[in-house]
């Protein structure tokens, strides 16, 4: 079965980037697609020789969010595996990011940019609310974003729901995608051992230092248990993507440690297993996956 991908969010967020990552990973890529045009062209056989990745944002012409959101759900159960994909960011990401390149927003007409902000993400509520995944992108350069999509979209051997397992800093401030919050920043932390402070959570002795925590092996030992009892009840709701995210004060030791053991524990748990960390430095934030 052929994937679709609805790419919709935020103007500035990052929509037009994440179309040309998707063509680059094999997707036919339109753009600004009218809604009315949708229906015929996911349905039309030729079209899905391929798989398909469709723009549409509150620029579309006679765009409707609500109508959308219909549409991507009518459409889901034809012949095509669908996705509904919002891309977002923070205020102050978009309003400087319409700074630097001097665009003006598309709903501004005469108000102030923040005003517009504000009334594209009531406009866009009904999507965001009904997406699968939300891609928040305000820490995100583009080589981040083409990893964070390559992992998502990466071809599976079985349509497995998706579980993405997410490292953060909490002073970077919490994952907006994030449908689960683990705080671990009661751990021992490496930061304050001279020798481990530049290293992450990847590396063997940081772990190991981790580990020697007396509270890890029961917060552990818990924390699967606790997921190993959500995801059954998840897939049965019909759930097809769930964020975890673990956050530790940098995001760059404690985090980064436990998401990975996690998805090695977590592998053959029934879902397609992620690994993204957000906060590690351009260049380490891997992306790993999980058959299931």
């Amino acid at each position: 079965m052929r994937r679709v991908v609805i790419v919709t969010g935020l103007a500035g967020a990052g929509r037009s980037s994440a179309l040309r990552i998707l063509e680059d990973l094999g997707f036919e890529a339109v753009d600004n697609l009218p809604m009315g045009l949708l229906e015929r062209l996911v349905g039309d056989p030729e079209t899905l020789s391929r798989d398909l990745a469709v723009g549409i944002d509150s620029r579309s012409r006679a765009f409707d969010a609500t109508e959308l959101v219909r549409l991507s759900r009518k459409l889901r159960r034809g012949q095509a595996q669908l996705l509904l994909m919002f891309i977002e960011a923070d205020q102050e990401t978009l309003i400087r990011r319409f700074s630097e390149t001097r665009r003006r927003h598309p709903l501004a007409g005469e108000r102030p940019i923040a005003d517009a902000l504000a009334h594209e993400r009531q406009l866009m509520a009904p999507l965001r609310e009904a997406a699968d995944v939300v891609v928040e992108t305000s820490r995100m350069g583009l080589p981040q974003l083409r990893e964070r999509l390559a992992g998502l979209l990466r071809p599976a051997r079985a349509p497995l729901p998706l579980l993405t397992l997410l490292s953060f800093a909490y002073r970077g401030g919490l994952p907006r995608e994030a449908d689960v919050v683990v705080d671990v920043r009661f751990l021992r932390n490496p930061h304050w051992v001279p020798e481990l402070r530049a290293r992450s959570g990847r590396d063997p002795e940081v772990g190991r230092y981790i580990r020697e925590d007396p509270r890890f092996a029961p917060f552990e030992r818990r924390l699967l248990e606790l997921l190993e009892l959500l995801l059954p009840a998840y897939r049965e709701e019909g759930k097809s993507h769930l964020t975890v995210a673990l956050g530790c004060t940098g995001g760059r030791h404690r985090s980064v440690f436990v998401v990975e053991r996690l998805a090695r524990r977590l592998d053959g748990c029934g879902w397609r297993v992620v690994v993204w960390h957000r906060d590690l430095p351009a260049g380490e934030t891997a992306v790993e996956v999980c058959a299931g």
